[in-house]
């Protein structure tokens, strides 16, 4: 089998357009945390689950272990900035992003297109990553065009369209 390096799979994975997401929860002490993430996957509909990873050498790893739900927030087009803060080691996410708490004593950022809820229903092993899968118990979505990541920059929908 072909020897590569990570950058070079890195670059592969890059020129795969995904959504961009903020994923949100509340630890047991009521501190909120959240990451940007690029992408999820719905995993089933029956029951409705979805599925996104995290490094385990993230600082995050160990509150995401521990959380008995979360929260994806697909960002809206115009939320570049909200992606970029919480993709930023700054402590004061929350502070710089509006947002409400759900009922279900999650954060969900105000402006995203869509939320998803979820408790959390696995975690997996998944290599360098922990691969944690969540049951959707509440979800909403507005009307919009979506923020996009694609070969390391921004991209919207906005203007793109395929013929029928």
């Amino acid at each position: 089998m072909a020897q590569f390096d990570s950058r070079t799979l890195r670059n592969v994975f890059g020129r795969f357009a995904t959504g961009v997401c903020v994923v949100t929860m509340m630890d047991k002490g009521n501190n909120f945390h959240g990451l940007t993430i690029s992408s999820f996957n719905t995993v089933s509909l029956e029951p409705p689950l979805v599925l996104w990873s995290l490094r385990k050498q993230s600082w995050y790893a160990q509150h995401f272990l521990e959380a008995e739900a979360f929260a994806i927030n697909v960002l809206s087009g115009h939320q570049h900035q909200v992606s970029d803060i919480f993709a930023s080691a700054v402590s004061d996410k929350f502070h710089r992003v509006d947002h409400r708490v759900s009922g279900y004593k999650l954060p969900l950022i105000d402006g995203a297109l869509a939320h998803l809820e979820c408790k959390m229903w696995r975690q997996v092993d998944g290599g360098d990553h922990w691969i944690f899968i969540g049951e959707v118990v509440d979800s909403l979505h507005t009307e919009g065009e979506p923020l996009i990541f694609f070969n390391g920059r921004y991209a919207t929908t906005a203007g793109l369209s395929i013929p029928a």
